[in-house]
Order: C-alpha cells, then sequence, then structure tokens
C-alpha cells in the first residue's frame, strides 16, 4: 500500500494551470509527480528527445568496446590500435549527435 494517504486539493485559474499543465507535459512526468519534485526543491528537465535513448544505448555500446579494448591491453600488454581508433571515432560522434541532439537548438518548428 501506497505511503502517500494525504491528499491536498489546489485551486488554480486558468492561466496558472494551463502553465502548470504545459510544463508536466514538456517533462513527461504525471502531475503529482512533477509537483512532489518541486516540493523537493527540484525543478524536472524537460524530457530529452525520443533520439536520446537510441544515442545513450549506442555510447554505451562504444564504452563497453573500449572496456574490452583496454582489458586485452593490460592482459596482453599491447593494444590494438585500429580497433581502439575506431572505437574512438564512434565515441566522437555520437558526443557530436548527442550534443546536437540534446543540447543544440533546433530550428522553429
Amino acid at each position: 500500500m501506497s505511503n502517500r494517504n494525504i491528499e491536498i486539493k489546489v485551486r488554480l485559474n486558468r492561466k496558472e494551470a494551463e502553465a502548470l499543465n504545459k510544463r508536466v507535459k514538456k517533462s513527461r512526468l504525471s502531475r503529482e509527480a512533477y509537483l512532489r519534485h518541486l516540493i523537493s526543491g527540484v525543478v524536472p528537465q524537460d524530457a530529452p528527445p525520443p533520439d536520446y535513448f537510441d544515442f545513450m544505448r549506442e555510447l554505451h555500446g562504444v564504452g563497453n568496446n573500449l572496456n574490452q579494448i583496454a582489458q586485452k591491453a593490460h592482459v596482453l600488454g599491447v593494444i590494438d590500435e585500429r580497433r581502439y581508433d575506431e572505437e574512438m571515432r564512434k565515441f566522437d560522434q555520437l558526443v557530436r549527435d548527442i550534443t546536437k541532439a540534446v543540447i543544440l537548438p533546433r530550428p522553429m518548428e
């Protein structure tokens, strides 16, 4: 059973409700979760674009490959430079793609 058993009713005017609903929608949180964040002293971020999760999955894959290269280099005392350079190029490109998708401004729709 939930430990959230206290209900608080709040009345807003139309402008306040629209502003709250707009921010909640951008965060992709429930209204309740959004308000709990605010009560906890943090302002929820806007939800990242859908591409963000694909980029992060790819980034984890590249990181795993780099970790395998590092482990092999440690055990054998040599590094596969070609494979390392290839994975670093992928890593650099992913960082640029993530930056473009998440941080840089986009043209107006």
